[in-house]
Formats: C-alpha cells, sequence, structure tokens
C-alpha cells in the first residue's frame, strides 16, 4: 500500500490515540496535504520539529497497527466483500459455495 494511503487508514483507525498535538500536526500532513514548511510556519516552529512528530506518529501509529491489526482486518474484510459482489453479480458455477466459505471467514473474524 502506498505511504499516504497507508498512513490515512492508520490515521483513520488510531488518530484518536494520538495526543490533541500530534492529531493536529498529523492530520494537517495526511489529511490536508499541507508541506512540513507550512505547517512550521503555521504553527511557529522549526520544519525539522515538524518532521520529527511525523515520523513519531507514524512509528506510534504502526505500532498500534502491529498489536490490534484493524487496517490489515478492515483492508482483507473490504476485498472480501467486493468479491462476494462479483460472485453475486456473475451467478457462476460455484458462486454461492465461494459466497458462503468467504462470508464464513468473514464472520469468524469477527
Amino acid at each position: 500500500m502506498e505511504k499516504i494511503g497507508r498512513q490515512v487508514f492508520l490515521y483513520d483507525f488510531y488518530g484518536e490515540l494520538l495526543t490533541e498535538h500530534q492529531k493536529s500536526v498529523y492530520g494537517d500532513v495526511v489529511l490536508n496535504d499541507m508541506s512540513l514548511g507550512e505547517i512550521a510556519q503555521e504553527r511557529g516552529i522549526s520544519r525539522q520539529g515538524v518532521h520529527d512528530l511525523i515520523r513519531r506518529c507514524d512509528r506510534i501509529l504502526a505500532s498500534y497497527e502491529e498489536k490490534l491489526h484493524l487496517v490489515e482486518r478492515f483492508l482483507r474484510t473490504r476485498d472480501d466483500v467486493t468479491r462476494i459482489q462479483e460472485l453475486s453479480e456473475s451467478g457462476g458455477p460455484g458462486a454461492m459455495q465461494e459466497i458462503h466459505r468467504i462470508s464464513e471467514r468473514i464472520l469468524e473474524e469477527l
């Protein structure tokens, strides 16, 4: 997964676990596509300080994902639901068995 996409997912799932300051700065980079220089100037801190904070947040959020795997599960479930939709539209041979198998796997993970 591309870095920005991964950061967005990590922020969506675990962002509330960051401090208000971390959430605000990280959100500006990830969601608002602001540059480090723009954030530094707006907040009156150094560009290096913003860079260090973003790296720290990346590590924190990655650590939560390593422990909880919420993003991984979400992406896998999203792929499974997409596959179920494709199978239900195609109606090909064995589609119902495949849908049943995928749905059982999803339910086991919940």
